[in-house]
């Protein structure tokens, strides 16, 4: 039977279509290799090092000291949210995360950006953190040999100077190049492998932020948090302006709740097991998020992290007057970042995975080596794409973006609850539920993501206009003639 396009617009997958792929009922060729603290080790592998050991040189210039409260702000966001993830990655385990949530209740339109928005967010995220390694690196080679990367090696191309973008010819930033080529090697070897070195990467990193506190809070100074909030008004953040802007930037830090999300085809146990690893991951990371915010602010006046690189570093080098308890942060920021970046680019492979398997995006990035059992083409493809924008674009373009595509992933997800609920028509399908009914968690959670979303910058919406265009172009050229729906409705 033919569809109208409205119909095409908001035809939804089958729930029990869903489930089976998450099950292993259907041939989804990826293997079932992930147990809970595996699980919960992404979580935190893909959040912990991205907000900590990058964004304050952001964020803190906004906000002042007050920093703390956009981080708290943004947990907050972020365990609303988490709920809705729980509740729908029970009903519905299987890769996509946001995505398939998506589509299966609010249609395969809304999906289809849905997925635009997490691919911007997995793919600037992973640049990001990426290019944040350089710096590291940089501070642990010159502590430990006292040799630096030349600056035309480790600085972009496209800056964000004082008149706008400018370009300098000839500039590259190696690093992040280098590492992106390792995590695709990486997970190209197969998913258990990563898995299991991620989840070394992130004990060691843990461990790494309890060294850091345990030297920062022995130079703490209450004096540095007076002013509490940013009194200068000269960029518009004084006051609880300057917080919002703050939370904005750092919000994307929280991306690790939705990388459980997208590994549910690989998860054992997923409907018990995705929705622990989200809310156990959000606690561990919020703790750890609001005890080194708190001892970094104690432990150097807030106007010194303005275009300070590798923060956390030079702070324990001024706090103890010796160079060897940063060359050891630098070590552990360097492995940490690195299981950062793996981990985002394991996510956006699963999501391309997942929408090239309804047919919406080309069949390559579906098909998997029949040893490893990981998607080869679809992970070198999107590690160049990341390997060129972290080596050639300064990172202050990639921030707010990226908490753009995290904070509408979040209110499509909250949106999806209720809609979900509706479709069980009273059945009272039991395992874990958002408490107090279907609409107050999901309401407060989308209301908290557009009070985050209205201090981003211009400049953002209009990049995000750019690509939700591109996106809906793609979907009428492509999608919606080749989707799995379409093909089954004719």
């Amino acid at each position: 039977m033919n569809q109208t396009l409205g119909q095409k617009l908001t035809r939804t997958k089958p729930i029990e279509t869903a489930v089976e792929h998450g099950q292993g009922l259907s041939s989804s060729g990826l293997s079932r290799s992930i147990g809970l603290f595996s699980l919960t080790m992404i979580g935190v592998g893909a959040t912990i090092g991205t907000g900590i050991f990058f964004t304050m040189v952001e964020a803190v210039p906004k906000a002042g000291p007050s920093v703390i409260l956009s981080f708290l702000i943004a947990a907050i966001t972020a365990g609303l949210t988490a709920l809705c993830y729980a509740e729908l990655s029970f009903r519905i385990p299987a890769s996509g995360s946001s995505y398939s949530f998506a589509y299966a209740t609010v249609g395969e339109f809304l999906a289809f950006i849905m997925a635009a928005c997490l691919l911007l967010e997995y793919g600037l995220a992973a640049s990001a953190t990426a290019i944040g390694w350089s710096s590291y690196l940089n501070n642990f080679l010159a502590n430990a040999v006292g040799w630096q990367i030349p600056e035309m090696l480790r600085s972009p191309m496209i800056v964000s100077g004082a008149h706008g973008v400018e370009f300098h010819p000839g500039q590259v930033n190696l690093p992040p190049i280098l590492l992106v080529i390792m995590c695709g090697v990486l997970l190209l070897r197969g998913t258990k492998e990563s898995a299991t070195t991620n989840a070394i990467m992130v004990v060691i990193k843990l461990a790494i932020l309890i060294f850091f506190l345990v030297i920062a809070f022995s130079g703490f100074d209450i004096a540095n948090f007076h002013p509490f909030f940013n009194a200068d008004n000269s960029k518009g953040f004084a006051g609880m302006k300057g917080v919002t802007a703050a939370a904005g930037t750092v919000f994307f830090s929280f991306i690790g709740l939705d990388t459980v999300a997208t590994a549910g085809d690989e998860v054992k146990n997923p409907k018990r097991n995705v929705p622990m690893g989200i809310l156990g991951a959000l606690v561990i990371v919020t703790v750890f998020y609001l005890l080194v915010a708190v001892a970094a602010l104690g432990a150097q006046p807030a106007a010194l992290f303005e275009g300070q690189e590798a923060g956390l570093s030079v702070i324990l080098q001024h706090v103890t007057g010796k160079a060897w308890p940063a060359l050891i942060l630098s070590a552990g920021a360097v492995i940490s970042v690195f299981s950062v970046t793996l981990v985002t680019i394991y996510g956006q492979t699963r999501i391309l995975y997942a929408i090239s398997r309804d047919g919406l995006i080309p069949k390559s990035f579906q098909r998997v080596h029949p040893r490893t059992l990981a998607p080869v083409s679809n992970t070198i493809i999107v590690c160049m794409v990341v390997g060129l924008v972290a080596g050639f674009v300064d990172a202050t373009f990639l921030w707010d973006m990226v908490s753009m595509g995290t904070l509408t992933a979040f209110i499509v997800v909250s949106m999806a609850v209720p809609v979900l609920r509706r479709k069980e028509n009273g059945k009272g399908v039991k395992g874990f539920r958002v408490p107090f009914g279907p609409y107050v968690v999901p309401g407060l959670s989308i209301g908290a993501c557009l009070y985050i979303m209205r201090d981003l910058s211009p400049t953002t919406y209009h990049i995000f206009f750019i690509w939700m265009t591109v996106a809906i172009l793609t979907y009428f050229v492509y999608g919606i003639h080749n989707s799995r729906l379409n093909k089954k409705a004719d």
